[in-house]
This record gives structure tokens, C-alpha cells and sequence, in this order.
């Protein structure tokens, strides 16, 4: 069980790594997401820089990366101790791919995955929080901020699980430090606002 726990790790840290925003922005655009706009890897600038099609897709792949490791790890593992590594593993894969010198994205679609094989219901309740925050503020920002400090009592309520709160809260703290620049702008009032 070792060598299979540690093979999921490794493979989820590979499949984090995988950078799907990069990897279809130079396939179908001519567009770099690391030079323009906000300069991240993520479906939120891919979208903005790359078009709508390419934003949802780049939303689906890095969802994946987070939900097919956790899926694994579930099935072969049967340990919550080992299901929460997996989804460490997978999300620090896209925060610090080694296919990209350590310099990948904020998580927050990767962190989907992960939660979605987690706790389905968790993220049907966190999605109406962050399209609740989204719609009357419009900051993209604010709303994964604010889900992501709610997902971690919601996994705790709906999970029972220290294992799995522990990673989502790990998660959390995370995705707050990747969206140090997003606070700054946020609290100084020249973050970008979503159109609709």
C-alpha cells in the first residue's frame, strides 16, 4: 500500500503539473497568458486574454488534474490520510509545476477537482457561495477567496474527516497566499471587475 500511495503522489503531482491554460493558449491562439494580462496560467486569464472557449476549457483541464488523482486515490487507497496527499499533491502540482519552474497558477480550478471527489455536495454549496459573491460584486477574486475559506468548515460538516480538513484547510491558506496581489488590489480598489 506504501508504494502505491507513494506512486499516486508522484503521479498527482505530474498531473498537477500538467499547465493546460499554457498548453492551449499556444495551441489554438497566439496568445501567452504569462505575458499578458494578469500574467497566470489560470482559466480566469486565459478567458480574458485567450477568448471564451479556451477559458472553459483551460476551467475543465485544471479541474481534471485535481479530480482524476483524488478519484485514483479514493478507489486504490481507501484512506483518508492518503486521499488527502493525493489532493496536496495534485494542487501543489499546479501551484509549483516542475514543468514550468515552479511558477504555475492559484489552484482554485484544480482545487475544484480535488473537492469534487472529495465532496460533491460541498461544492454544489461553495459553487452558489462563489457565483453568489461573483454576481453582486463582480470580482472573480473575491468569490474563490470566499470559497475557499468556506470549503474547509464545509468538508468538516459534511466529511467528518480531520485528514480531509486538514488538506482543505492547507488548500485554503494556499489559495489565499497565491491571491496576494488580488487582496492588494481588492483593498485598494483597482482589481479587475468581471464583465458580464
Amino acid at each position: 500500500m506504501l508504494i502505491a500511495g507513494i506512486g499516486l503522489v508522484i503521479f498527482g503531482y505530474l498531473a498537477g503539473s500538467i499547465p493546460t491554460g499554457l498548453l492551449l493558449s499556444k495551441a489554438f491562439s497566439d496568445v501567452d497568458p504569462r505575458t499578458q494580462g494578469s500574467r497566470n496560467i489560470g482559466a480566469t486569464n486565459v478567458l480574458r486574454t485567450a477568448g471564451k472557449t479556451l477559458g472553459i476549457l483551460t476551467l475543465a483541464g485544471d479541474c481534471l488534474k485535481g479530480l482524476i488523482p483524488v478519484l485514483l486515490a479514493l478507489w486504490l487507497m481507501q484512506s483518508d490520510v492518503w486521499v488527502g496527499i493525493v489532493a496536496l499533491s495534485a494542487f501543489a502540482g499546479h501551484l509549483f509545476p516542475v514543468f514550468l519552474r515552479f511558477k504555475g497558477g492559484k489552484g482554485v480550478a484544480t482545487a475544484l477537482g480535488v473537492y469534487l471527489g472529495i465532496a460533491p455536495l460541498a461544492v454544489l454549496i461553495d459553487a452558489g457561495v462563489f457565483f453568489g459573491v461573483v454576481w453582486k460584486w463582480r470580482f472573480v477574486s473575491l468569490g474563490s477567496l470566499t470559497a475557499a475559506a468556506v470549503m474547509p468548515l464545509l468538508i468538516a460538516i459534511l466529511t467528518q474527516s480531520k485528514p480531509l480538513v486538514i488538506a482543505s484547510l492547507i488548500i485554503a491558506g494556499l489559495v489565499w497566499y497565491r491571491h496576494g496581489q488580488n487582496i492588494r488590489r481588492l483593498l485598494a480598489g483597482s482589481e479587475n471587475r468581471l464583465r458580464l
